[in-house]
């Protein structure tokens, strides 16, 4: 992510699967760390377990260029905890949520087809209509718009690594009246990607994923010539591997990319894995956004 060595609303909500390790013999694949707790209750020996999905949520993170948006992986209820998780710690210590604890109640609802639709969140309390002490317009229009892409990108379809996005507007209600929350109007609509995300994100492999010989490395990013050059870092800060993925695209809006990253002369150990923007300036416009991840390879 953005800090040196640092690593996502939800109308259906926001996470990726991970990878299983493979035998002792052969090191190929990642293991990923279970996912983030789910606050549904836990069911009893009778009931079967809720289903689940894969979900992209996201929260912030610091870039050059200030605070922006940083997608993470998760697994929630298939009935739809996509508020929850935005209240909740992200994985990624690098990472942190705008979006207060306690300020919404769990499911995000849709009514209607596609962008002429709306998503409604219900809040749990007058109190949440307004911005609260200690929390400046722009952390609270940041909060939204982590609830707004959250919900907007709808759970990871079956093989898929990227989400279904639609444009509907998400509104905020109390006691089945329309209200605003935090002080943000209800109807909220998305930013524009280049304004409020990140231009580069790591969401495999997840923080904390042991790796084997190899790993495949992916994510999002809006970098110069599409170039996203990455590299391996010891404990110590060293960088003893570096590569570069080449993006879908660049310029207009952040484009998918993909790695496969060969740590098979690695010792076993603690390792950060970082992905950037590709920086022609040389640093004069800032230097480049970064995402880390801190991996195992076993």
């Amino acid at each position: 992510m953005s800090l040196p060595r640092t690593l996502s609303a939800v109308g259906a909500v926001l996470a990726l699967g991970a990878l299983a390790g493979c035998g002792d013999d052969e090191r190929t694949t990642q293991e990923t760390p279970s996912p983030a707790p789910s606050t549904a209750a836990t069911p009893s020996p009778s009931e079967e377990p809720a289903p689940e999905q894969t979900v992209w949520a996201y929260f912030v993170g610091d870039t050059p260029h200030g605070a922006a948006l940083y997608a993470e992986v998760h697994v929630v209820p298939a009935v739809g905890d996509s508020a929850t998780v935005l209240q909740q710690a992200p994985a990624d210590p690098d990472y942190r949520t705008l979006v207060p604890p306690g300020s919404l109640l769990p499911k995000v609802h849709f009514d209607g087809t596609g962008e002429d639709g709306s998503f409604s969140v219900e809040l749990t309390d007058a109190s949440w209509t307004e911005r609260p002490d200690g929390m400046s317009a722009k952390d609270a229009e940041l909060a939204v718009q982590q609830l707004v892409w959250t919900v907007q990108s709808s759970p990871l379809p079956e093989g898929s690594a990227e989400p279904v996005r639609t444009a509907a507007p998400v509104d905020f209600y109390l006691d089945g009246k329309e209200v605003s929350y935090l002080g943000v109007p209800s109807g909220a609509a998305a930013q524009p990607e280049l304004d409020v995300l990140a231009g580069v994100n790591v969401t495999e492999p997840a923080e904390g994923t042991a790796v084997g010989d190899t790993f495949t490395a992916t994510g999002r990013a809006s970098s110069f010539e599409a170039t996203v050059p990455w590299e391996v870092q010891d404990s110590s800060g060293k960088v003893v591997l570096d590569g570069f993925a080449t993006a879908e695209g660049w310029i207009d809006k952040l484009y998918p990319w993909t790695s496969e990253v060969d740590v098979s002369e690695l010792p076993a150990g603690t390792y950060t894995f970082v992905a950037r923007t590709d920086d022609p300036s040389g640093g004069e416009g800032g230097g480049p956004t970064e995402d880390t991840k801190r991996i195992t390879v076993r």
